[in-house]
């Protein structure tokens, strides 16, 4: 019996590092996917369609919606952003893991859809540290930075029910203390038990 795949879902500030912890990953992990989500958003210098998101209009997400094609999805800082609910599955039966860079409410509404999955928060160093990260981004306007930060306080808040919290001061260590976790994760008891099941007979 082949194990059903694990959803690591990461979620955190935006400009804490949780989008680059992820690619830096998926390197290691050669059964690990990153799920790449739809949003509404204007693509920023250098994101390809269909590698950092797929980007599409409002008429198209809304369809996607009332079609109930998303697994998740939400507002975010005035934008949508949704998660293919085909993927998912797809990859959940083929025992594909899948690493899923989403903001909170996404994450709250796969947690009461999905069993088994891993919920990771990144947190900066601190809010000025926050600032100083999305100022040299160069890639929004003050008045979305200002809405970034703002929007903060409340994310973080969201911390408190997550399986792990990793704090992105030095991102190697960042990056190690992410490797640790996937690595326990997949050494728990009852996802090993799926795979090895018929071979102990248990």
């Amino acid at each position: 019996m082949k194990r059903e795949g694990v959803l690591y879902v990461i979620s955190a500030p935006s400009g804490a590092g949780k989008t680059t912890l992820c690619k830096e990953i998926i390197d290691i992990f050669p059964n690990l996917r990153h799920s790449v989500s739809y949003t509404t958003r204007t693509p920023r210098q250098g994101e390809v369609h269909g590698r950092d998101y797929f980007f599409v209009g409002q008429e198209e997400f809304s369809r996607m919606v009332a079609a109930g094609e998303f697994a998740e999805w939400a507002e975010v800082h005035g934008n949508l952003y949704g998660t293919s609910l085909a993927t998912l599955k797809e990859c959940r039966s083929r025992g594909i893991d899948l690493i899923l860079d989403i903001d909170c409410q996404g994450a709250r509404q796969l947690k009461g859809r999905f069993e088994g999955g891993v919920y990771i928060f990144v947190l900066p160093p601190s809010i000025g540290e926050l600032r100083r990260r999305l100022d040299n981004r160069s890639s929004d306007s003050e008045d979305v930075i200002e809405r970034r930060i703002n929007n903060a306080a409340g994310e973080i808040k969201e911390a408190r029910w997550y399986d792990y919290i990793i704090v992105n001061d030095n991102f190697s260590e960042a990056v190690e203390q992410l490797k640790s976790v996937l690595i326990a994760e997949q050494c728990r008891a009852f996802r090993l038990l799926q795979g090895l099941a018929a071979t102990f007979q248990i």
